[in-house]
């Protein structure tokens, strides 16, 4: 996984620019629906901050966030919409101002441990590097749904490797979410970066290759947008199903992105 140090610059970048989108928004903008079903703008802002808040209390402290956990319930879905009331009750002015508090927080807490301490997570405790590439990898995915709200095509930069490489660091979550059985290991991946340049990532002894844009795999593996909108190329038909299934998060799939929803493919 990414240098610690790197990843967090980008993560504050990411940040920034999703900030810039919504900071002069009205109040009535803030209610926008997005391509989220049954989320606005606000909804999207509201849960980053949620998320920002537990890597916070992962990385700074550990019975903190443990007890924050616990307290959101076994059920998922119920645990999110839980976590999005207290800052959807406050209002635009006041979440937005939470979030970028949130973010320098949590910026602050990331910076503090080493890229190889163990924090712990949702699942399972995970290096510091790898939590910060979540939170690369929540940004992106958010920010994009407000994005594609306000109608604003992003200008995407290198920064997606990072998230590109946590995709491919979590390429079975797809097969988990929906109970399948998932290949002994994953896929070699050859992605072309904005800037141009070519990164050849995964295991190397893998007998299948998937190639294309690294924004497009971003895309994908967020559920984003639908994989033909996108210029990703199978080399089996076992990487061809990843391609269907693919995702970087846990917890359910959910409906995705319908195929020509976007009229423009990114990339």
């Amino acid at each position: 996984m990414a240098n610690n140090g790197n990843v967090l610059a980008d993560l504050v970048d990411e940040g920034e620019e999703i900030d810039a989108l919504v900071a002069e928004l009205s109040d009535a903008e803030w209610d926008t629906p997005t391509p989220a079903e049954g989320w606005t703008i606000a909804h999207q802002i509201a849960h980053l901050a949620m998320v920002f808040e537990l890597a916070e209390k992962a990385a700074a402290d550990a019975p903190a966030f443990e007890a924050k956990v616990a307290g959101l319930g076994p059920s998922f879905d119920a645990a999110v919409q839980q976590g999005l009331r207290p800052y959807l009750a406050e209002g635009p002015a006041r979440l937005l101002a939470r979030w970028r508090a949130q973010r320098a927080a949590t910026e602050q807490a990331l910076f503090a441990v080493g890229p190889q301490q163990i924090v712990p997570w949702l699942v399972r405790p995970i290096p510091a590097a790898v939590l910060t590439a979540a939170g690369m990898m929540e940004t992106f995915a958010h920010g994009q749904d407000v994005a594609d709200a306000l109608g604003v095509r992003r200008t995407y930069t290198d920064r997606v490797l990072h998230i590109a490489q946590f995709a491919i660091a979590t390429w079975d979550f797809g097969y988990q979410s929906r109970e399948l059985t998932a290949p002994p290991t994953g896929f070699r991946f050859r992605l072309t970066a904005p800037s141009g340049a070519v990164r050849e990532m995964g295991p190397e002894g893998a007998r299948e290759l998937i190639e294309g844009p690294a924004v497009d795999l971003c895309l994908l593996t967020t559920r984003r947008r639908h994989r033909a909108d996108l210029a990703l190329t199978a080399g089996g038909p076992e990487s061809d199903r990843w391609l269907d299934i693919a995702q970087a998060y846990r917890g359910p799939a959910g409906p995705g992105r319908r195929p020509g929803q976007f009229t423009e493919v990114p990339g």
